[in-house]
C-alpha cells in the first residue's frame, strides 16, 4: 500500500479513520446505502464482499461515513464501485481519500467503473475517461411482447455448474477480461438460462434477488434476438413483480423489448475507464457483447 496516503482524515472538528470493509457489520453498510437512496440489502453487500475488497471511513465513535470497493478480474483488470459518502460529508474530501486508498491497492491494473452524475468530476480528476451511458431500467414487469419462435436447431435451457466453462468462454471477450470468480459466485446465487446451438453456447442470462426485487444480469449475446430469447423467461417468471436490468443500449430490438416488458429508464450512469484496455468488447457482427450488467459495481 502507498504509505504516502494518510491513515486518518480530519473532517471539521473530528477525525476519520479507515477500516477494511470485511470487518464491519453488514447492518452498518446497509444503513449507509439507505442514507443515499440505494436499494442494497445486507445480502447484496455480502455478495460484494465475497468477490471484492474495500474500505470504509469510520468516525470517532465507529459510525460508517463512507465506503468504496474494487473487484479484481485476474491480475491486470478490476472494476470499481460502492463509492458512497454519507450526505453530511459529501463535500469534505472523504470520497477522494478513499479513492486514493483503492487506487493504491489497484496500482498497475486497468480499471472500469460506472459513475453517477455526482461522482463524475471526481473520477475525471483521477484520469478516468467517459464512455457509453448505462440505462437503469426497472419497474413492475408485465407480460413480454410476443417474439419469434426459437430457430430450429437451437435449444434454450437452464444452466448449472457444468456449464460454467462455456459461460466463461462466451463472456470473456464481451466483458473484456475473464471474470471466473464472479461468474461462479453469480451462477451459485442466480437462475440462469443459456441458448445453445448443439454444444456451442450462443447467449446466456442470469437473474438473482437484489434490492427491491430481482435484477436480470449479466446478459451476454451476439445479437438482439438471442438476448431476447435468454431474457424472456426471467420476465415471464416475475410478471407483476419488481425487475431491474442495467442496459448498455438505449435503442434497438432488445432495449425496446425490455421497456415493453414494464421496465422503463429510471436513471443513467456513465461507464468510465482508465485506459482503452479496460473497455467492454464491442460487436463486430458476430462477437458476443454485454447487453445487461451484473451490477453497476461489478460491470
Amino acid at each position: 500500500m502507498n504509505t504516502k496516503i494518510p491513515q486518518t482524515l480530519h473532517v471539521d472538528a473530528f477525525e476519520m479513520r479507515t477500516a477494511d470493509i470485511a470487518d464491519v457489520e453488514l447492518s452498518q453498510l446497509q444503513a449507509l446505502s439507505i442514507s443515499v437512496g440505494w436499494p442494497h440489502r445486507a445480502p447484496d453487500w455480502q455478495h460484494a464482499r465475497d468477490v471484492g475488497h474495500g474500505f470504509v471511513a469510520l468516525d470517532e465513535i465507529g459510525r460508517i461515513s463512507a465506503s468504496t470497493m474494487w473487484f479484481p478480474h485476474g491480475d491486470q483488470f478490476a472494476t470499481f464501485g460502492m463509492l458512497i459518502t454519507a450526505p453530511r460529508l459529501q463535500a469534505n474530501g472523504a470520497a477522494r481519500w478513499l479513492m486514493e486508498r483503492v487506487l493504491a491497492d489497484c496500482s498497475g491494473r486497468h480499471i472500469r467503473l460506472n459513475s453517477t452524475r455526482e461522482a463524475r468530476r471526481l473520477y475525471v480528476s483521477f484520469g478516468f475517461r467517459p464512455q457509453r451511458t448505462i440505462f437503469q431500467c426497472q419497474g413492475e414487469a408485465v407480460a413480454p411482447p410476443a417474439t419469434a419462435a426459437i430457430a430450429d436447431g437451437l435449444t434454450l435451457r437452464r444452466l448449472d455448474r457444468a456449464d460454467i466453462e462455456a459461460v466463461i468462454a462466451l463472456d470473456t471477450p464481451a466483458f473484456g477480461a475473464e471474470r471466473r470468480v464472479h461468474l461462479i459466485r453469480l451462477l451459485e446465487s442466480s437462475i440462469c438460462y443459456g441458448l445453445y446451438d448443439g454444444d456451442r453456447l450462443l447467449a446466456y442470462s442470469m437473474r438473482r434477488r437484489f434490492g427491491r426485487g430481482h435484477v436480470i444480469g449479466p446478459i451476454v449475446a451476439s445479437c438482439d434476438a438471442d438476448a431476447i430469447v435468454v431474457t424472456r423467461p426471467h420476465i415471464v417468471a416475475h410478471v407483476g413483480s419488481f425487475l431491474r436490468i442495467d442496459l448498455r443500449f438505449e435503442t434497438g430490438d432488445f432495449a425496446n423489448f425490455v421497456q415493453q416488458s414494464g421496465m422503463s429508464v429510471y436513471d443513467t450512469v456513465k461507464t468510465m475507464v482508465t485506459s482503452e484496455a479496460a473497455s467492454y468488447g464491442e460487436s463486430d457482427g458476430g462477437r458476443p457483447i454485454v447487453y445487461g450488467l451484473a451490477s453497476q459495481s461489478f460491470g
